[in-house]
């Protein structure tokens, strides 16, 4: 995907996105940083097809986009199993892809109350599902991590890692410095609606997932481990 000379301004005001060329291929993620107010949310909807500059073009943007704003707009009269399975239906996927998601954020007691009635962090857990659905090639979060418990911030970054391993791409928004510890990640920093990357540092990493029967988890992490690989996580197993 392509960002070539993006430049956005709302109406006849300032603007907020100036000039903005950068790329980012399947198989990347970056970091967008800075104040509040640099632009970073408005970056994001540019990414995602929401929002169009008023000059300048984005190429190349990946068929299957997942996007999880800053706040989900939660002022919705619907339960979030039927939010979920009206929006599945409308993208023509599996009315129910959102049932292991929800196992996953620990959602699945909450599925059958109104988006209306939850607090900011389980509605932002809808937001996830919502931008799973489809098993995105393109994920782009807006600072994922607010408002969320503790065992669904560590879903986060395994679900970059997933996104990056099927060789899709992910696009975070991060004041808090949680992307820090992914592997490879790209700092882009915008600062009054110019975008400048900071030098990457080459680690050489690339993320794997290896699927393995659940009788061998064990030997098959301990040879990665002393074959020198790092072993990031384990699903599945119980």
């Amino acid at each position: 995907m392509r960002l070539d000379d993006v430049w956005l301004r709302y109406g006849r005001g300032p603007w907020v996105l100036r000039g903005i060329t950068a790329t980012l291929d399947p198989g990347e993620v970056a970091t967008v940083v800075g104040r509040n107010g640099a632009g970073k949310s408005t970056l994001l909807q540019v990414v995602a097809g929401l929002l169009r500059p008023n000059r300048g073009t984005v190429a190349d943007r990946p068929a299957r986009v997942g996007y999880v704003p800053e706040r989900f707009p939660a002022d919705q009269p619907f339960t979030a199993r039927h939010y979920l399975e009206s929006l599945a239906r409308v993208r023509g996927v599996r009315a129910d892809g959102f049932v292991e998601w929800a196992e996953r954020l620990h959602f699945t007691g909450l599925l059958d109350r109104p988006i209306s009635q939850l607090s900011k962090g389980s509605a932002q857990k809808v937001g996830l599902l919502q931008a799973m659905l489809a098993e995105p090639d393109l994920l782009i979060l807006d600072e994922p991590w607010e408002g969320l418990d503790g065992p669904t911030r560590e879903q986060v970054p395994v679900i970059v890692e997933e996104v990056l391993a099927a060789g899709g791409c992910v696009l975070i928004s991060d004041h808090q410095g949680q992307t820090a510890d992914l592997p490879g990640v790209r700092r882009w920093d915008l600062t009054a609606g110019e975008l400048r990357e900071a030098e990457a540092v080459t680690d050489g990493l690339v993320v794997v997932e290896v699927a393995v029967e659940a009788s061998a988890v064990d030997e098959a992490v301990a040879t990665f481990e002393a074959a020198g690989h790092q072993v990031m996580g384990i699903r599945g197993r119980t």
